[in-house]
């Protein structure tokens, strides 16, 4: 049985269709991501999963319950970091805490229990007496992502964890989110960081302009549609390009550079750097983020 089952979901705000016709499921104990360029959706879709927002139109189901008659009991089995920070900072970082666990009805000693457990997770636990005021970019974030966990939730869902963090901070979270998943946590993650979802995600799908372009285990999908490297050629003259034509099928033209997809590049690149040029040719494994702009483009979004 799926932990979230989405069909046909909808929202529009006016003239806006911010989320047209998206459906998917989530496996029990598997990482999913919801990947998307700015203004994709993947937000509104989030905030309809937990009953923040109002669908127009589709079915939500968690844990096999639906979401219109049993949000209570779905909100009781989740956890949420949000992308805004909103812990209360008149509270200590514990006291942050123990006082969300008490929405819960959880019993203020195992609450304090748990709190002092997740501190010491997320190696937090010698701030425990700090001001929320005081805390840096990448702790707000470690204490967001242990509230969300203080009620030992079935389904994480993290939207955009780790957007602003240094790299230190970023490499902490990515390594207990890892550790989570070997626990078994399943997670509902979106994210702007291709690494971060190669990493972590176990199938994704892909949005823009409110619908899914594609779904998947996220090396399958490079694999298909991008290949298994990429050949970027800098500054390229028409000997270049009359080579190419010859040579290669799939050739991304970006003016002053040239990206040519390869299913085996070594080959292609050998006779390139012999026969016509070696300078600004570099061959690399292709990744997910050239799978990401070549579905939803190179240009900037607001």
């Amino acid at each position: 049985m799926a932990i979230l089952e989405v069909e046909s979901l909808r929202k529009q705000y006016g003239l806006l269709t911010a989320v047209d016709d998206i459906s998917f499921a989530v496996q029990p104990g598997e990482c999913f991501g919801l990947l998307g360029p700015n203004g994709a959706g993947k937000t509104t879709t989030i905030r309809m999963l937990y009953g923040y927002t109002p669908r127009d139109d589709g079915t939500l189901r968690l844990f096999d319950l639906d979401i219109d008659t049993d949000l209570r009991e779905i909100k009781r089995r989740i956890g949420i970091c949000q992308q805004e920070d909103s812990l209360d900072p008149d509270l200590t970082v514990r006291d942050n805490l123990v006082g969300y666990a008490r929405y819960f009805a959880i019993p203020k000693g195992e609450a304090e229990g748990r709190a002092d457990e997740l501190l010491t997770f997320f190696a937090l636990h010698s701030r425990a007496n700090d001001k929320i005021t005081i805390l840096s970019g990448g702790l707000k974030r470690r204490l967001m992502l242990a509230r969300a966990l203080v009620n030992q939730p079935e389904l994480l869902i993290l939207d955009e964890p780790t957007t602003g963090l240094d790299p230190q901070s970023r490499q902490l979270l990515w390594e207990k989110l890892a550790e989570l998943k070997k626990q078994g946590l399943t997670i509902l993650l979106t994210t702007h960081y291709m690494e971060e979802a190669e990493r972590l995600c176990d199938r994704l799908v892909i949005v823009d302009n409110g619908t899914i372009l594609i779904e998947g285990k996220p090396q399958q999908l490079v694999r298909q549609q991008v290949g298994s490297s990429v050949l970027e050629i800098a500054d390229p003259d028409d000997k270049v390009r009359a080579f190419l034509d010859k040579e290669a099928s799939r050739v991304e033209d970006l003016g002053s550079r040239l990206l040519v997809y390869l299913d085996d590049g070594d080959e292609l690149f050998l006779k390139l750097t012999r026969e016509v040029r070696t300078e600004g040719c570099v061959l690399r494994p292709a990744g997910l983020e050239d799978l990401f702009l070549k579905l939803t483009g190179r240009e900037l979004r607001e």
